[in-house]
């Protein structure tokens, strides 16, 4: 039987996640392509190789997955991956709401959740879809909860001090 594992909230840099073994660093992405704002610029501050692959994900869209609900997890370095998750629509909010769409954090994060599973890692985020997606966290919480938490896998988001 699986043990829940509660979710951690701590103040810190989630470039440099604080646990020990194998990390997976999750954030969320827009179906646009662009990277420009937000969280992914810390992110390709440390390492080039998630925004290249999003990059490269984006472009190969027509003959690949690249779609919201989607992810793909990057080797940054020995023990840490980044999954860049596509749950954003468009970068603006408009009359279809804030850009931040919730079925595809969920997808993804089922996805992201297979990963750490098989790889025995803990998984590591800001507070997704809260900034310019303008998501709610009391609408994300749970999601992570019923997609990560309740599997087993440890979880720490990352308020920047």
């Amino acid at each position: 039987m699986t043990s829940v594992k509660p979710l951690k909230i701590v103040a810190g840099d989630t470039t440099d996640p604080q646990a020990k073994g194998p990390k997976i660093i999750a954030h969320v992405c827009n179906d646009l392509g662009r990277r420009g704002k937000g969280f992914v610029l810390a992110i390709s501050r440390h390492w080039p190789e998630p925004e290249r692959e999003y990059r490269s994900w984006h472009r190969g869209r027509a003959g690949d997955d690249f779609a919201l609900g989607a992810i793909r997890i990057v080797r940054v370095r020995s023990g840490i991956r980044v999954a860049n998750m596509v749950a954003q629509r468009g970068t603006k909010a408009g009359s279809g709401g804030p850009p931040i769409r919730y079925d595809a954090v969920e997808s993804c994060l089922r996805a992201v959740a297979e990963h750490a599973l098989a790889d025995k890692a803990s998984v590591h985020m800001p507070r997704i879809g809260c900034g310019l997606a303008g998501g709610r966290w009391e609408r994300i919480e749970p999601i992570i909860g019923r997609t990560l938490s309740a599997r087993g896998i440890a979880v720490t988001v990352y308020d920047h001090a």
